[in-house]
């Protein structure tokens, strides 16, 4: 073979030795991004749900309140919940606390110390957006077990939620589940530090729930295997006490040890301040120790004064694991605001005018700082 034929044919041989490498290269490239791609479609994608909750302090009925809601057919407390109706009702859940029972006018109405209140309240605040009601506290008993009851039939009527006084055993047997569109479930607890010194009646502890450590650490580990999050409402401390005592601190911080996510406290009738508190887990428990006052007939300046409290529960799902977390907490005061015991309305403070409240804007200012000196960060709702 001639020289210059020798190195032609040596040429088209590395050529076609090189093609053939190329195509075998391209050929195990794309095979491994066919695999990648693969593997990317079996990797599962994270799932995030959320849910916002409005918690609101006592709903305390006074004879001056429902004399002042009465109308021609009944009694028509919906009025006195207009201004603040827009922000109950654009939450997912909204919880009160019902402080009297609403046994209804065939049982007599009557005011304190034993109260007893029209169904028109229950109406009310169902109108206004409220889901749940928590009915464990030291009025509870005030018009016995035929008050309880009477009440039990209209909150069921309505399609209300209720927890923390039971019709029977059965029924407090049942844990209360509030499953939401979202995906999100909520276990409520209710529990009272005592009921004024009205005995609990023989076999009939399913009236109201009483503070017992026993107890709750029992329900909460229940509600807990059954909802995303557990909310526990605490009817505890010292009456007209701005700040919680060393009971509920105590009583807080087992709650946070046992997992709960949300305490929201009631009894004092005015407001205590808002905390994260740290369980023995790690977990961290957010805690409004009072709410005050949403509505009532007391006079007293604090006494007036009650709020809106709001925050969101965000769930994300990984595969098989699930986590929940509660952020945003926001707060919004309200004052109670009337003329001569009349003209009963729940307005925000922060639109509260001087006529209403003398120097309106240095109370609201005050109040926002009572209620974010343990959390700095608090956001409040204004407008």
């Amino acid at each position: 073979m001639k020289p210059g034929k020798v190195v032609c044919f040596l040429l088209l041989m590395i050529c076609c030795t090189l093609f053939a490498c190329s195509d075998e290269t391209t050929d195990k490239n794309a095979s491994n991004h066919e695999i990648i791609k693969l593997e990317e479609k079996k990797k599962p994608e994270s799932v995030h749900k959320e849910i916002t909750m409005t918690a609101i302090g006592d709903m305390l009925i006074h004879d001056s309140v429902y004399e002042d809601a009465k109308v021609e057919k009944g009694y028509d407390f919906s009025p006195m919940l207009g201004h603040v109706k827009p922000y109950l009702k654009n939450s997912t859940i909204t919880m009160a606390n019902q402080e009297t029972m609403i046994g209804g006018v065939e049982l007599g109405l009557s005011s304190y110390p034993t109260f007893n209140s029209p169904y028109a309240v229950g109406d009310a605040l169902k109108d206004a957006g409220v889901d749940v009601v928590t009915l464990a506290n030291n009025h509870t008993l005030d018009g016995g077990n035929e008050a309880i009851q009477s009440a039990i039939r209209h909150w069921e009527n309505i399609d209300m939620m209720y927890t923390g006084a039971y019709k029977n055993e059965a029924d407090s047997n049942k844990l209360r589940v509030y499953h939401t569109d979202e995906g999100i479930s909520v276990g409520f607890l209710a529990y009272t530090y005592g009921t004024n010194g009205i005995p609990v009646p023989d076999g009939k502890n399913y009236l109201v729930n009483l503070i017992d450590r026993g107890l709750m650490q029992t329900d909460i580990q229940k509600a807990k295997k059954q909802a995303d999050i557990v909310v526990l409402s605490l009817h505890f401390g010292d009456q007209y006490t701005r700040l919680p005592n060393d009971e509920q601190k105590a009583l807080v911080q087992f709650a946070a040890d046992q997992g709960v996510d949300v305490v929201i406290g009631h009894h004092p009738h005015v407001l205590q301040p808002v905390d994260w508190v740290k369980g023995v887990n790690g977990n961290k428990t957010l805690v409004a120790y009072s709410l005050g006052n949403f509505l009532s007939g007391q006079d007293e300046f604090y006494r007036r004064i009650g709020g809106i409290f709001k925050f969101s529960v965000q769930k994300t799902i990984n595969g098989d694991k699930e986590s929940i977390e509660i952020t945003s907490p926001k707060f919004m005061p309200t004052f109670v605001n009337y003329d001569h015991f009349s003209d009963f309305e729940v307005i925000p403070m922060f639109q509260l005018t001087n006529e209403e409240l003398p120097n309106a804007k240095q109370h609201y200012k005050e109040i926002k700082q009572h209620m974010s000196q343990w959390m700095p960060g608090l956001k409040f709702i204004e407008k």
